[in-house]
């Protein structure tokens, strides 16, 4: 009895997506900030980038969807009508000059009708506009920490790991994504995050932001968001690095103006300063 009611959930779990693909609602029934049950699409995004990323996504499936249906069709009518018993002396056509220039233009277009918005979607992530803050994330083997420069108001650091005792979890922080100290952001704010690694490889991916980077030892990469609704948002490293990989959560908290100053006060209190002078400055991303 379990196991039909497990089935009967799965379909009817698969028959939602499949609706929500077709009707184009799939982004709008997924969760925000968090992975939800049966999720099959991409998270909601409440950054620029991610909605212009997450509309690329969406082309892309429909592109490939009706590349697949039209080559489905095509053997479909070559089955039918081309068949043994309908043609029992085969074709000897070796070459149709219009045929074979068909066939090399159209893939040719389809490629330029992908690399276009992939280039502007490039262009979009990798510069990065003037940031009115910047947060500097080190991935060590296994939990993040993050800086706050002195010129902007902090000089502190402190680490994240992730909450490993259910009843430490606010209500709000699903189990394996919820962290001891998340990163603190104001709404609406340019948020230039550069990331490195301290061991060995990591990635700082935050699905709702459309941000993932890689954290390099020896190396500074930078990536940005601008988040413009207040909220809890949850990501994960992705880059497999050891047998800790899965417990390396990143939790992002969006707050107003007014809350991020009281929490940076309250922050350079717990934190401290990073060698006693508060004088902790970031460098350049080369």
């Amino acid at each position: 009895m379990r196991i039909e009611t497990s089935r009967l959930r799965s379909v009817t779990a698969l028959s939602t997506a499949a609706v929500a693909l077709v009707l184009g609602i799939s982004e709008a029934a997924a969760g925000t900030g968090a992975p939800s049950p049966w999720e099959m699409s991409m998270q909601g995004m409440v950054t620029e980038v991610g909605r212009d990323l997450s509309n690329f996504h969406t082309y892309l499936v429909w592109l490939i969807a009706a590349i697949c249906l039209f080559v489905l069709a095509l053997l479909i009518i070559i089955v039918v009508r081309f068949n043994e018993r309908s043609n029992p002396v085969p074709s000897r056509t070796t070459h149709n000059t219009m045929l074979e220039v068909a066939w090399t233009i159209v893939p040719v277009l389809i490629l330029v009708a992908i690399a276009i918005p992939s280039f502007r979607l490039l262009r979009q992530q990798l510069v990065v506009p003037q940031a009115d803050l910047v947060v500097k994330a080190t991935g060590y083997a296994w939990y993040w920490g993050y800086e706050y420069p002195a010129d902007q108001g902090g000089g502190f650091k402190f680490d994240s790991n992730m909450i490993t005792e259910a009843k430490d979890l606010k209500p709000d922080q699903p189990r394996l994504l919820g962290a001891d100290n998340p990163l603190v952001v104001p709404v609406g704010k340019v948020v230039k995050v550069q990331v490195t690694a301290a061991d060995v490889l990591h990635s700082f991916a935050m699905p709702s932001f459309g941000v993932k980077v890689d954290a390099v030892p020896g190396r500074l990469n930078e990536t940005w968001f601008r988040a413009e609704k207040e909220g809890v948002y949850f990501g994960q490293c992705s880059e497999l690095c050891g047998n800790g990989h899965p417990y390396m959560p990143i939790e992002i908290r969006v707050v107003s103006e007014q809350q991020y100053a009281a929490w940076l006060a309250e922050a350079k209190q717990k934190y401290a300063s990073v060698d006693g002078s508060g004088s902790l400055k970031l460098a350049n991303a080369q």
